[in-house]
């Protein structure tokens, strides 16, 4: 392990360089020209003679790049996947460097994208040229996807690769999100729909007693948070309850009318034992109980917006027990984690495909004002990628 540290640290120039100019290229989700981004890795990867090609979803958008290193024997293809596209900046004012910075100050990797995820993307695509100078070796392949459709929550980058025909299928992704003290092997799933709300519209000042469509909804709010979810850990060891959160909540204009409609959100977070059917079903019961209590001419509507399933992997499954492997061999104290957030892992889980969802340095701000990312553990986190995929790949 001692050498594979060595190769590490001699990258680590090379790996923080390109970085830094990834996160001079302003790819903010749904904001951003992703063309300058994806341009500075595939001048990189060109230079090096690693096959490439972009991807683009059903419309002909740009939605990410994927690098492909066939091995030399039959076998299972693996991936790396990060992200290459950004959350906005927010407040630049709050900022105390500029969020396309892309210096480094006191061991920092400044500016947004630095931990989620463009250190991570450079990183991959330097072991994906390591690889390549030993493809003989290899069983199956190495892909490395690297998504510009995430922070939009399209994954249209994912979804592209997975329909690709040209595209081996991957018997399992890790996923370089950030953060050294874990790797995510699992998370909640999610139900989400929008619920519309009627009402008969009135004048606020009739003499007639209204109920409008807030009103309504306002008792629905009431009617879910205080549903009763199940607590603690669930099946097989789940470590995290569901959980339902009202996330929206619009309707009405000016003052002098009740208004005849209003919508909200509903974000339910599932587990195993509290599954899609359980959160739509719950939903249900609370839109009955309202239109019972309060009842109109047009009932409530439900319109299910999105279901990913929860995931969790053991210890030993694939490819959770390599990265693990690798970063305790590597010198690190590491243990799996389940998270609450749902992330691209539920939907690779959806298509019944293996993910880790983050290990990667130390970070801070992500999401957030001053974004950045902590190089003194990049040589390991390097070291305990690259021996993984190896393992992965030996066959």
């Amino acid at each position: 392990m001692i050498e594979d540290l060595q190769q590490a640290e001699s990258r680590t120039a090379s790996v923080v360089e390109l970085a830094r100019e990834l996160i001079r290229r302003p790819s903010r989700g749904g904001i951003d020209d992703y063309g300058p981004v994806l341009g500075v890795l595939e001048d990189w990867l060109a230079a090096r003679c690693l096959p490439h090609r972009r991807l683009h979803d059903d419309a002909g958008e740009l939605v990410g790049l994927l690098v492909e290193i066939p091995g030399g024997r039959p076998g299972s293809w693996w991936t790396l996947d990060a992200c290459v596209d950004t959350a906005p900046y927010g407040d630049e004012s709050a900022w105390s460097f500029p969020p396309a910075s892309g210096e480094v100050a006191d061991g920092w990797l400044l500016g947004r994208g630095a931990a989620d995820s463009k250190l991570a993307a450079a990183m991959f695509c330097h072991i994906a040229a390591d690889l390549a100078e030993h493809v003989v070796d290899l069983a199956g392949g190495l892909a490395v996807l690297l998504d510009v459709d995430e922070h939009t929550g399209g994954f249209g980058g994912a979804r592209a690769y997975l329909t690709d025909e040209h595209a081996a299928r991957p018997a399992g992704v890790m996923i370089g999100y950030p953060g050294v003290d874990e790797v995510v092997v699992g998370g909640r799933g999610l139900w989400r729909a929008t619920i519309t709300v009627h009402a008969p519209a009135g004048h606020s000042g009739s003499s007639k007693n209204v109920v409008g469509a807030i009103s309504r909804a306002a008792r629905l709010v009431t009617l879910l948070d205080a549903a009763e979810l199940p607590s603690g850990a669930g099946a097989c060891g789940f470590p995290l309850p569901p959980k339902l959160s009202v996330t929206s909540f619009h309707g009405g204009q000016g003052f002098s009318v009740t208004p005849d409609r209003c919508e909200l959100n509903v974000d339910i977070r599932t587990t195993p034992s509290f599954d899609s059917h359980d959160a739509e079903t719950l939903v249900r019961k609370a839109v009955a109980e309202l239109d019972a209590e309060l009842p109109v001419p047009t009932a409530t509507k439900i319109t299910p917006i999105a279901v990913w399933p929860p995931f969790r992997l053991s210890e030993n499954e694939q490819p959770a027990a390599a990265l693990l492997n690798a970063a305790k061999q590597a010198g690190l104290t590491v243990r799996p984690k389940t998270a609450g957030p749902s992330n691209i892992g539920n939907l690779l889980a959806g298509k019944g495909i293996p993910a880790t969802a983050g290990f990667g340095v130390p970070y801070e701000g992500l999401h957030g004002i001053d974004e950045r990312a902590h190089l003194a553990e990049l040589p390991t986190v390097y070291a305990a990628y690259k021996r993984a995929v190896l393992e992965l790949l030996k066959g």
